[in-house]
């Protein structure tokens, strides 16, 4: 049975280099990976970015609890990454892990084309991302257009 992918297109007024370093900066990934409805909502992505080397995918809390991990696969600055993906519990069992590749492209004048393709996906996680990929690739665009995050527009009462 084929496991279901995720592909997401955005198009963001930027430069590949300023949208890789949004992918791959600890300080910049918190200012857009964000749940407005969470009690601690940033989240910040921690490696070398090397090929071959750990990923980890963390949140800002006093644990610094990690919700998803994996490798880099491939990593050409400033276009291409590729990740596995994969969940803490079920990091050592390589058939229960995704792959996400982010691929950046000049568009036109000044436009970025920002290609986010998540392979392999289980049924839990295809839920999870379906929702989640479009609202932090849209706090990704907000933010590097306007220095503020959409998620920060919000408020919750």
């Amino acid at each position: 049975m084929e496991k279901p992918s995720f592909v997401y297109v955005t198009y963001i007024v930027s430069t590949p280099e300023k949208v890789w370093n949004a992918l791959i900066d600890p300080e910049i990934t918190r200012q857009y990976w964000l749940d407005p409805l969470a009690k601690n909502p940033a989240h910040i992505n921690v490696s070398n970015w090397e090929p071959g080397s750990e990923w980890r995918h963390e949140r800002l809390d006093d644990a610094r609890t990690t919700d998803i991990m994996g490798k880099v696969v491939e990593s050409i600055p400033p276009r291409r990454l590729v990740l596995t993906w994969a969940r803490p519990k079920e990091i050592e069992e390589e058939s229960k892990h995704a792959r996400v590749t982010f691929d950046i492209e000049p568009y036109a004048n000044g436009i970025v084309r920002l290609v986010v393709t998540h392979e392999d996906l289980d049924p839990q996680m295809f839920a999870g991302i379906s929702v989640g990929w479009p609202g932090v690739l849209s706090n990704l665009k907000t933010f590097l257009e306007s220095g503020r995050a959409l998620a920060q527009h919000i408020s919750v009462t």
